[in-house]
């Protein structure tokens, strides 16, 4: 029984799929969530790394200028001791400033525990003007007390985007220095503890944490960011204490020469 021969110079058509309306839409959704996630990748990463660097410039630029316009403080006279650890220096009660306009600077915030080159400022007001700007990062809450004050110097940050401020809020431990730069000195807070709450316990900023009409005793600082990571459900809060104030003639603390971030510390 004979076979038939395939025939030279043809091919199989091959039918083309039909366009329909549910797969242009399902095209259109793909590359829509592409366009997305690209959004997200530019808004959470790459945009917060370079407004994290320049808030960072902005910060050490006022920090020279308030260096430079510091008095020099007194050298020390020689004394045979000079090889032993100076003893600790009483500089007073700390200088309180007034608390300014909406937008203007307050202070610049150093943590060691965030790495060894952060700093940002921190300005008065916790709107977009101040959180989302490329030179501040930092805001003051209206009303709660400044720098070195008896009571609660409050202060809130993005934790992701626009610079990310206290992105590594939940790395602090028991100890960890928190200072604070004005014109007028340096103000060395302590860690003591994280709280989480939701957005709505406005407690947290109260002259005396979660103790409203307490009566204030301690000088403690309140930093607020958003929990968990990318998301706005809680707040993570941490809080330190005053353990001293210098003025900016004395120069940098030594807090600030203490341990950075590291794994497994």
């Amino acid at each position: 029984m004979g076979t038939e021969k395939p025939k030279r110079g043809r091919r199989a058509s091959r039918e083309r799929p039909k366009l329909t309306i549910v797969g242009v839409i399902g095209e259109l959704l793909v590359t829509g969530g592409v366009l997305v996630m690209l959004f997200l990748g530019w808004q959470l990463w790459w945009n917060d790394w370079i407004l994290a660097g320049s808030q960072t410039s902005a910060a050490q630029e006022l920090s020279k200028e308030w260096s430079q316009a510091a008095d020099p403080a007194p050298s020390a006279s020689a004394s045979p001791d000079a090889g032993a650890p100076a003893a600790p220096v009483d500089h007073g009660a700390p200088i309180v400033a007034q608390e300014p306009g909406n937008g203007e600077v307050i202070a610049n915030l150093y943590v060691p525990r965030f790495g060894k080159d952060y700093v940002r400022t921190i300005a008065e007001g916790t709107g977009t003007d101040v959180l989302n700007s490329t030179k501040l990062g930092i805001g003051h809450y209206d009303g709660t007390q400044m720098p070195g004050d008896v009571g609660n110097f409050a202060i809130a940050a993005h934790r992701s985007a626009y610079g990310g401020a206290m992105h590594l809020i939940d790395q602090l431990r028991v100890g960890d220095a928190i200072v604070v730069e004005t014109k007028d000195g340096w103000y060395t807070y302590r860690f003591v503890n994280h709280e989480y709450v939701m957005p709505t316990a406005v407690q947290v900023i109260d002259k005396v944490p979660q103790n409203p009409g307490g009566t204030a005793s301690d000088r403690i600082i309140t930093l607020t960011s958003c929990n968990p990571l990318y998301s706005t459900s809680e707040r993570i809060v941490a809080y330190g204490v005053l353990e001293s104030w210098q003025p900016a003639s004395a120069g940098k603390p030594a807090a600030l020469s203490e341990i950075t971030v590291q794994e497994g510390q």
